[in-house]
């Protein structure tokens, strides 16, 4: 049987396997089992396990680069605390979380990062570069002070929206807690706004 698209069907089995079973359950019989392929599809196509989760991260932060641009389009458009409280529901959806918790127990994964050129939690690092691009914008378009220390605001509001969604065994924060979080974070850096 001829598998389509590949890849694609290995990086969603290897997302089921991490939201079903958690991180620490991701193996290559674990993701082709769920693929419903041989285990050797995965090793034509993959050097060997950790490039496969190499690959698997850098899709994400592809993901990520995407959506920066839609966010970076939303300046000055909706509530700036709304945009922010969106962009961190997405960022840290549950593979988001399952993923960040891959690449800090998986050594080989890391060193494969560190060859791709990706260093630190790739994932919250484009996150903190997506929100930092639109609070940019945002100073630009003059919701946010002239002043705004966008290289504190970002990594602060990536942070802290991390640890709001960081436990994996309950369910997500409550998008009022979230808000909560953005409002105090941001309240310095807003200007009212104009009639």
């Amino acid at each position: 049987m001829h598998i389509h698209n590949v890849r694609g069907q290995l990086f969603e089995a290897a997302e089921r396997v991490m939201l079903r079973d958690g991180p620490d359950a991701l193996t290559s019989r674990a993701v082709t089992e769920e693929a419903n392929c041989a285990k050797g599809v995965l090793h034509r196509h993959f050097t060997d396990f950790d490039a496969f989760l190499a690959e698997l991260v850098l899709n994400c932060v592809r993901g990520i680069e995407d959506r920066t641009k839609t966010l970076r389009a939303a300046a000055g458009t909706g509530s700036v605390v709304d945009n922010l409280v969106d962009a961190l529901q997405d960022l840290f959806g549950p593979v988001t979380v399952a993923i960040v918790a891959l690449i800090t127990f998986r050594d080989g994964l890391r060193a494969r990062l560190r060859e791709a050129g990706l260093t630190g939690i790739p994932l919250a690092m484009h996150g903190t570069a997506m929100i930092a691009a639109y609070l940019t914008a945002e100073r630009e378009s003059g919701r946010l002070a002239g002043d705004a220390d966008i290289e504190t605001l970002a990594p602060t509001l990536v942070g802290a929206g991390h640890l709001l969604f960081a436990d994996r065994t309950t369910a997500p924060p409550q998008p009022d807690a979230i808000r909560k979080m953005v409002t105090i974070i941001i309240a310095g850096a807003l200007r009212p706004p104009q009639p």
